[in-house]
């Protein structure tokens, strides 16, 4: 499975999940300027949180996906959670981030959620 198509069919498997889960997704793949891209923004029905969820996969491990949210790519999220909140007037509201990490193969998938991850 190629690295593009690993991506896009973790981010599908992360947005059944999070469905299935009481979140209602609000955006997916969220770009703001040169900052990047956020893959998920959902709401947490629960606890009304916008949830800013980086989704990582992996062939090999769960910990392998786990350990790509670097703390360069952690302040690029922060970032683009500002920029977000603010065009979309949602300053206000309680926010966190979470990351789903997937191992995904021929054999198996497996899935983990990470609720406030940092």
């Amino acid at each position: 499975m190629k690295s593009v198509h690993l991506g896009k069919e973790s981010e599908k498997i992360a947005c059944e999940y999070l469905k299935k889960n009481k979140f209602k997704i609000l955006n997916q793949n969220w770009r703001s300027g040169r900052f990047g891209e956020i893959d998920l923004i959902v709401e947490d029905i629960n606890t009304k949180e916008i949830v800013f969820v980086e989704v990582k996969s992996r062939k090999s491990s769960i910990s392998d996906a786990k350990e790509l949210v670097t703390q360069e790519k952690q302040t690029k999220l922060y970032k683009l959670a500002k920029s977000y909140l603010y065009l979309n007037k949602k300053h206000d509201l309680p926010c966190r981030f979470d990351v789903i990490a997937i191992k995904i193969n021929d054999k198996e998938i497996e899935l983990e959620h990470i609720k406030n991850a940092f």
